[in-house]
């Protein structure tokens, strides 16, 4: 497909990049969008590093960007591209609700959230709407939101500081689960869940991923734990070599 749609100008398609690691979703969305005489898909890609190598140079007016990725998560891939090329608008399209992504989509920049579940003609509105420069993110549910979290925060236990996301995190590390392990658990890249990890070790003043798991085991599973099971849990990582993040 030859040239690229600028956004705004009458007679001229809006151009879209699609980024979905599923090769069927894609052609959907594709199908979809390219159905509407408005609308133009001009590159599309199956992972975060070939979308960051296409966008910049293609310019789309919007980038729909799938939230789960094998390589990374569309929220970063997100805030490369309004770093990098900032006219690009991001609607977010992700299978699961999640606040956490929700959250950190809004302050990546992205113009729009968007379940998988939503109906093609409203998928086709939000393309339209974002491409305009309006923003699909309710200002007021996002700012509850974001109370919301920050006092989940601010509350009182030894858990306090953590996002729900990390909370997860540190669970799972409490299970003994690797960075892999625990992505694979929910559906985010290792890449990620080490960004996750680095954020918890910060705020709980952790060095190791042993005192990560002793901490978890005893704030999840109170004092039902005893010492000896402390000891076991850092044996067993110990054996596998799991000790930095």
């Amino acid at each position: 497909m030859s040239g690229k749609a600028t956004r705004g100008e009458a007679g001229k398609p809006i151009a879209v990049f699609v980024l979905d690691d599923q090769e069927i979703v894609r052609r959907g969305v594709r199908g979809l969008l390219e159905a509407e005489p408005d609308i133009a898909v001009i590159g599309e890609a199956g992972t975060a590093s070939a979308a960051l190598a296409r966008i910049p140079a293609l310019r789309p007016d919007v980038a729909v960007l799938d939230v789960r990725l094998p390589d990374c998560d569309g929220v970063w891939v997100a805030r490369q591209v309004r770093s990098r090329v900032p006219e690009v608008a991001c609607l977010m399209l992700t299978a699961f609700s999640d606040e956490q992504a929700l959250l950190d989509s809004v302050l990546a920049g992205a113009a729009g959230y968007l379940l998988k579940q939503v109906r093609g003609c409203d998928l086709v509105s939000a393309v339209r709407a974002v491409a305009c420069g309006r923003s699909l993110l309710d200002s007021r549910a996002v700012t509850e939101l974001m109370v919301r979290m920050r006092d989940q925060g601010m509350g009182r236990g030894p858990l306090a500081g953590l996002s729900p996301r990390e909370r997860t995190v540190l669970e799972l590390i409490g299970e003994g689960l690797t960075n892999r392990q625990i992505g694979e658990r929910l559906f985010l890249s290792e890449k990620t869940i080490k960004n996750h990890v680095a954020r918890i070790f910060a705020k709980l003043g952790l060095a190791q991923r042993t005192q990560a798991a002793v901490y978890a085991a005893r704030v999840f599973d109170g004092p039902r734990r005893d010492v000896s099971q402390d000891m076991m849990i850092t044996a067993r990582m110990a054996r596998t070599g799991r000790r930095g993040w």
